[in-house]
């Protein structure tokens, strides 16, 4: 569920913007955005930097487009949308609340969010996230400058980042802890001897 309310503005908006006109597909990403806060709101959480910067992000586009009148092709939005997706995480690891970490506190029991890896964790997926966006926009780049480089190859880069980025929050906090868990059976034949010796002394 966590990672489809971080994806659900953006994968709208992606989806939409090969079928509909990029308005629309702007309205779309901004109404899903702002039921996920409101969803959030109504369970109690806190909304989230990502939701309310989406929010705002396709707002603001949309809205300048419709008041402007201003005909923009659809790389040059996706470019303009990746962007600023790109700032919020940046932002995120600049104030040093990497925008993970409000997801994480949401989702772990307190005990994990008091180890001292907890915060290390969260800077690795926001990077990864990061780097996510950062080849999405060299797609975007690439697309307006390369016209004559395949499309398909630029949504399949897309795709892959983003899934990529998935896969590994997924993969990466249950491998830290499957680790931490090794370590701990690894010393539990110590504790008999230690406590041998101590009994000793």
């Amino acid at each position: 569920m966590t990672l489809f309310m971080i994806i659900a503005p953006f994968a709208t908006f992606a989806t939409l913007l090969m079928l509909v006109p990029a308005k629309l597909s702007l309205a779309a990403g901004a109404m899903v955005a702002l039921i996920a806060m409101i969803w959030d709101l109504a369970n109690g959480r806190s909304v989230k930097m990502l939701s309310l910067g989406a929010f705002v992000l396709f707002s603001l586009i949309g809205g300048y487009l419709t008041i402007v009148g201003a005909d923009w092709s659809s790389t040059a939005i996706r470019l303009a949308v990746d962007g600023g997706v790109l700032a919020m995480a940046l932002g995120s690891l600049a104030v040093r609340f990497p925008f993970t970490l409000q997801y994480a506190r949401e989702t772990v029991e307190p005990e994990i969010m008091k180890l001292p890896g907890f915060m290390r964790v969260n800077y690795i997926l926001t990077w990864v996230w990061t780097s996510a966006f950062v080849l999405m926009l060299a797609v975007d780049v690439i697309a307006i400058y390369l016209p004559s480089f395949p499309l398909w190859a630029c949504a399949g880069i897309a795709f892959a980042a983003r899934n990529g980025a998935v896969y590994f929050t997924k993969w990466y906090p249950n491998h830290r802890r499957a680790a931490a868990a090794g370590l701990a059976r690894d010393a539990m034949p110590r504790l008999p001897a230690l406590a041998r010796t101590a009994s000793a002394i």
